[in-house]
């Protein structure tokens, strides 16, 4: 029986998709180990697989250090959150190896102790399954984090080309000179000239594969992606049959277009950033408004045509939504679009000025560009969205994609591959 040991960040919009992952392997007869959160061990077994608790110095992350301002603040909160706890992961995933035989290491691409697994004598096959828009450099698309849609034009490759050197060599040199000196100090290769975000793909052998857990219909097209980088689809969680539904749920027949929000799984603090706006925004229109609060704090009084509960089934409530109205998280996003759903993005922390900036060039929705939008410009592109029948067709588009993808079946399959031929070459 072969066997993988997961790794995964103790961060719950991480669990999910490495979760379905999991499952996969465990649906091809696989020993599959889950290293993560001590919390989340109930989680792990209910997917048929074992939990091995991250140590002290490995389990904590704190999501709102993404949120971070000013250029010294952010360069730090980069270091601080995948890279400072890199040696206490590692030391268990060495724990991890000791105790038994493991075929591949891999899983989350942020748990940067997998990395540090080319300093053993004979590593396994490492295998990243990302969950985040692609953050490799290209010529074709500007840098990671500034929002901007790709362009392949002359013009538009010297701006690419400017706004990289400027990221590298200005903005994230701190950060920048503290991952080269760790990876260095390890006894691994340089950085050099490339970015951090590209070190998995410009050093030869330091991984086997980058399974991205999207379609390309999503992502920018890169005429100079590494082939190291694969397409599989979305990780699409399925709800369990027996999900309680709220007492209003028989109110979605239909009869009015359903406008669903959320803020998703984790900047879900402060409700008045997007939810609460737009309640406001539609208390007026002939809309049926869903809130998912993901959060047990108390709403204020709801307008009458506004229906809220803390978790909602996705993969049954998206197919009864007109639009869905987000803050940009990578799974919400995907959720919509295999269901055909048109999108209003507000989203500015973490990876969502990507996510967001993702769905405006897809056509599938409309970007606010702000994670706090006013009720004035939420009304306007629900409206919008409502309205110009380009946006759900934009989104069904790629859900067909999605629907045709193999996803996180098809990276088992191809971690399979990688297992059988390293298994041939040292018989040979």
């Amino acid at each position: 029986m072969p066997s993988i040991l997961i790794c995964c960040n103790p961060v719950e919009s991480h669990l999910d998709p490495i979760l379905e992952v999991a499952r996969a392997f465990v649906r091809r007869g696989w020993r599959v180990r889950v290293l993560t959160a001590r919390r989340f061990a109930d989680r792990v077994r209910e997917v048929g697989a074992d939990v091995l608790p991250l140590p002290p110095g490995a389990d904590h992350m704190d999501p709102a250090k993404d949120t971070a301002r000013g250029i010294q603040a952010i360069n730090d909160s980069i270091f601080d959150t995948f890279y400072a706890p890199a040696d206490a992961q590692f030391a268990a995933i060495q724990d991890a190896l000791a105790t038994e035989r493991t075929d591949v290491v891999g899983g989350d691409p942020t748990f940067t102790g997998i990395v540090l697994a080319n300093t053993l004598p004979h590593r396994p096959v490492l295998a990243l399954a990302s969950f985040l828009p692609l953050m490799t450099t290209s010529r074709d698309t500007a840098p990671f984090g500034v929002g901007r849609p790709p362009a392949t034009s002359t013009a538009g490759r010297l701006r690419n080309r400017t706004l990289t050197w400027l990221t590298r060599h200005v903005l994230l040199r701190s950060v920048h000179r503290k991952i080269d000196a760790f990876f260095v100090a390890r006894g691994l290769p340089s950085l050099g000239s490339a970015f951090f975000a590209d070190y998995f793909v410009v050093n030869d052998g330091l991984i086997d594969l980058y399974g991205q857990l999207t379609v390309e219909d999503f992502e920018y097209p890169r005429s100079d992606l590494s082939p190291l980088i694969r397409y599989f689809g979305p990780a699409l969680p399925a709800s369990p049959p027996d999900a309680p539904l709220p007492a209003w749920w028989h109110e979605l027949d239909g009869t009015r277009p359903v406008v669903f929000v959320t803020q998703g799984t984790v900047a879900n603090i402060d409700l008045g950033e997007l939810v609460m706006p737009t309640v406001e925004a539609l208390a007026d229109e002939d809309v049926l408004v869903v809130v998912a609060t993901g959060t047990t704090e108390a709403l204020p009084a709801l307008p009458r045509n506004a229906r809220a509960a803390n978790r909602l089934p996705y993969d049954r409530l998206l197919p009864k939504v007109s639009v869905f109205v987000t803050n940009g998280g990578y799974g919400g996003l995907h959720a919509a679009l295999s269901c055909g759903v048109p999108i209003v993005a507000a989203g500015d922390t973490q990876d969502k000025v990507e996510t967001t900036a993702r769905v405006a060039w897809s056509g599938a929705g409309i970007n606010l560009r702000t994670g706090r939008p006013t009720p004035q410009a939420i009304r306007e592109a629900v409206h919008d969205v409502l309205t110009n029948p380009s946006y759900r067709e934009a989104s069904a588009r790629i859900g067909a994609a999605i629907a045709a993808s193999p996803g996180c079946d098809g990276f088992a399959a191809a971690v399979e591959d990688l297992v059988a031929r390293r298994a041939q070459a040292v018989a040979s």
